[in-house]
């Protein structure tokens, strides 16, 4: 595996220099995934998916002037019309004044969490997750899906830089459905034997159970507490358009360094050892762990060698081969509440069977999941439950969905709830509300003296891209702005 990914680069990169002359500078990344997929829905599998693709991205530097392309023919003429076509496409472009060079030599972190069993694993594998998913929600109707990934990929360029690593994950996102409502449960880790799927479909069929009959509540400001899946859509939003590099440099972004625009409670790190990541970008710069927000200071934005180079900075390794969004951190992580056990020390020996296996990410990597409450229902987790327990009037939201951009200079987001909202009175759950929309500066409801509590426990959530990951825990917030019902 190893010998064909850098062979592939290798070849690519010689080609250039054999046909763009010794003055071509090429940067090189191959890619060979396979991502499969078991889907659920009506409580029975009706798909079984396998996708295996091999993919080379080129990007030229000739007389001034930059272009890239990219092809999945990897046979001799494949590979040379790839690079006949960038090269021709080079010199029609503009001169590139802002080309930052090459990445030089550097190493690059073993890839010592890969998991063979994960990469390895069959249709019946994920079908009996699916199985317990099923089972534990209780005849309730269920859908959704369980999916393991594995990634083997290679870079090359002319200054010399040659790097090859691997990864490996699984996740698992299945909802129930009681008389119209809807209990969600998801999860990601980087072996698919720590899914279980008994755990997630017991969560997910309690609170479907406790989401019926929800009553209508007027938009305002409510304090809230906010469940990972929630939480993730907040990271996600921060990476994309707040620590973004790009939009660091065009003055879209909030971000800015040095000042203390979150709670002191917040520190966000994008680790991509921490996640099943591969451990360089597609420039070849090593991914190391790097902090955005510090104690609430931020620190840093997400860079490739252009936008660093503009910034004064140095690449931070986050350029994403063949996005058209700009670097951004995929491998955010919302820092735990380190309280007097942190997610590292978490006593994963005392939680019941299967508990620990639904949260548990490998080791150095994301965290415990959270330790079980003594009842089940939507706050059956005890890092949630403590949470609600501190709220005089609120609500506690499960999930965001359908979240889109109003103002990126201030990233003001609208969306709506899903998959279960409660009224919270005096620290207990008084019942279920109807789904709500929401208008928020995502950076304002984290901002100093906004963030009343976080869990001691983060879970990994995942993305609907393939290779990001979002890992947090539950969290407590003074005020979060709902401006209407889901109709409107």
């Amino acid at each position: 595996m190893t010998e064909r990914e850098l062979d592939l680069a290798s070849r690519v990169a010689d080609l250039v220099r054999s046909l763009g002359g010794p003055g071509a500078q090429a940067e090189v990344w191959v890619q060979h995934s396979e991502l499969s997929l078991t889907r659920f829905a009506n409580s029975a599998i009706h798909q079984n998916v396998s996708d295996t693709a091999v993919r080379i991205r080129l990007r030229v530097h000739v007389d001034g002037r930059t272009a890239a392309g990219s092809t999945t023919l990897i046979d001799r003429d494949g590979l040379t019309g790839l690079v006949e076509r960038t090269l021709a496409a080079a010199r029609l472009c503009p001169p590139d004044a802002g080309w930052p060079g090459l990445a030089q030599p550097a190493p690059v972190r073993a890839d010592t969490a890969f998991d063979e069993a994960t990469a390895a694993a069959d249709p019946a594998e994920r079908a009996s997750r699916v199985r317990d998913f099923v089972a534990a929600a209780g005849g309730l109707e269920t859908a959704g899906f369980c999916r393991t990934a594995w990634r083997a990929a290679a870079f090359v360029n002319s200054a010399g830089q040659s790097a090859w690593g691997r990864s490996a994950d699984a996740a698992m996102d299945g909802i129930a459905r009681s008389a119209g409502a809807d209990g969600v449960a998801r999860v990601a880790a980087g072996r698919l034997a720590e899914i279980d799927g008994t755990v997630l479909g017991s969560r997910a069929g309690a609170k479907a159970h406790a989401g019926v009959d929800p009553v209508e509540l007027p938009p305002g400001e409510y304090e809230v507490v906010l469940e990972p899946a929630a939480v993730a859509d907040v990271l996600s939003n921060l990476a994309v358009h707040g620590f973004n590099g790009r939009d660091f440099v065009e003055r879209q972004s909030f971000a800015e360094p040095g000042a203390a625009q979150f709670d002191r409670s917040v520190t966000l790190v994008d680790d991509a050892a921490g996640t099943p990541a591969l451990p360089f970008d597609g420039e070849g710069t090593p991914r190391d762990r790097l902090v955005l927000v510090e104690a609430g200071v931020t620190r840093s934005a997400a860079h490739d060698r252009r936008t660093a180079a503009e910034a004064g900075a140095a690449s931070t390794g986050n350029q994403i081969p063949g996005s058209p969004w700009g670097p951004m951190p995929t491998s955010l992580r919302l820092e735990p509440d380190p309280g007097t056990a942190g997610a590292a020390d978490a006593p994963v020996a005392g939680v019941p069977a299967g508990v620990a296996a639904a949260g548990v990410a490998a080791a150095g990597m994301a965290a415990a999941g959270p330790p079980p409450a003594e009842v089940a229902g939507p706050a059956a987790d005890s890092e949630v439950a403590q949470l609600v327990s501190g709220v005089r009037r609120g609500l506690l939201v499960s999930d965001f969905w359908y979240t889109r951009v109003l103002d990126p200079k201030s990233l003001v987001i609208t969306g709506l709830t899903r998959n279960g909202v409660w009224l919270i009175s005096d620290g207990e759950l008084a019942g279920p509300v109807r789904d709500l929309r929401f208008t928020q500066s995502y950076p304002r409801a984290l901002a100093p003296g906004a963030v009343l509590g976080l869990g001691r426990w983060a879970t990994m959530q995942p993305d609907s891209w393939d290779s990001a990951w979002w890992t947090a825990p539950p969290v407590r917030l003074a005020g979060w702005n709902f401006t209407g019902g889901a109709a409107g």
